[in-house]
């Protein structure tokens, strides 16, 4: 079962990505890419390894930038699914 990760848990899972951070209790990323497709092809990206792992991210965009947030909704926090996504979503850069 998914649990909510505590503060000390965050703070070492934070070292995995070191380019999100806690924002409003989720795990949050921007990326800014060079065109609005460049962007929505990303996010498609993100969409298809999002459902095979079926935990889906909020995702914003906005022209070529695109703002990320991850949370287990089941546990109302932070969890070990969200920081395996942002792995996952780090590679597909």
């Amino acid at each position: 079962m998914t649990q909510k990760l505590n503060d000390a848990q965050l703070q070492t899972a934070l070292s995995s990505v070191p380019d999100w951070r806690i924002h409003e209790g989720k795990l949050n990323r921007s990326f800014t890419f060079n065109s609005f497709i460049d962007a929505f092809a990303f996010m498609s990206k993100i969409a298809l390894h999002a459902e095979k792992m079926n935990h889906h991210p909020e995702l914003f965009n906005v022209y070529n930038q695109v703002d990320i947030n991850l949370s287990t909704h089941d546990v109302n926090g932070i969890s070990d699914k969200d920081f395996a996504l942002a792995k996952t979503i780090d590679t597909l850069i």
